[in-house]
């Protein structure tokens, strides 16, 4: 056999080609590595959340009377920081203020946040006040941040970084299955198969 027989066909990749693949991989591992923690959470706060009765337990609010400056009754609107700020030292209430509403007999306030929700009812009159305080364990703090309820801006922040990496992660994990020539048809109806199962559970047994 002679050398020039002995010689492979040498098979020339479009640099377009190893651009992709290689820059698909980086993006692939560095999204996955920094994006890691934030889709563990999700993943698991899903199994919580689907399973809520699993995890539930008796919690009976606790409640607590005191009062304030009448003075401030007479115009509480005015008062409001103040009424606050005076239900956050003495209840050590760190949830966000949802409601604050004025009635002719009394004012109504609310705070809600990650499984938590304290509401208050102030007699007008006298200042004399009514707090329910609802702590609902670790695991609704957990589902309430999986949600986005009572969150705030920031953790909706991070709700939406989570999707997009997310959906980075995949599209990135899918071009690179195109490179691998050998499990490319396997992947491909792997693919399939996880959609149309998908489908499936949707068109028979979602009511």
């Amino acid at each position: 056999m002679t050398g020039a027989a002995a010689k492979q066909p040498v098979h020339h990749v479009p640099l377009w080609k190893r651009k992709t693949a290689h820059w698909s991989r980086w993006l692939h591992t560095y999204l996955s590595m920094v994006s890691f923690t934030i889709l563990l959470f999700f993943a698991l706060t899903g199994i919580t959340l689907n399973h809520q009765a699993a995890f539930s337990n008796d919690v009976k609010p606790q409640r607590f009377t005191g009062t304030l400056d009448a003075a401030w009754m007479k115009t509480p609107d005015a008062k409001k920081d103040e009424i606050v700020a005076e239900f956050r030292s003495r209840h050590h209430v760190k949830a966000a203020l949802s409601d604050f509403r004025v009635d002719d007999d009394q004012v109504q306030i609310s705070f809600k946040g990650p499984g938590y929700a304290a509401d208050g009812f102030i007699e007008r009159a006298t200042g004399k006040y009514e707090l329910m305080e609802t702590r609902l364990g670790f695991v609704a703090v957990v589902n309430d941040l999986h949600k986005g309820r009572d969150t705030g801006k920031a953790w909706a922040g991070i709700i939406d970084i989570s999707a997009i990496l997310m959906t980075l992660v995949s599209l990135t994990g899918l071009v690179l299955i195109f490179f691998l020539y050998k499990k490319l048809r396997a992947g491909l109806y792997a693919l399939a198969i996880g959609t149309v199962l998908c489908y499936i559970v949707y068109l028979i047994w979602v009511p």
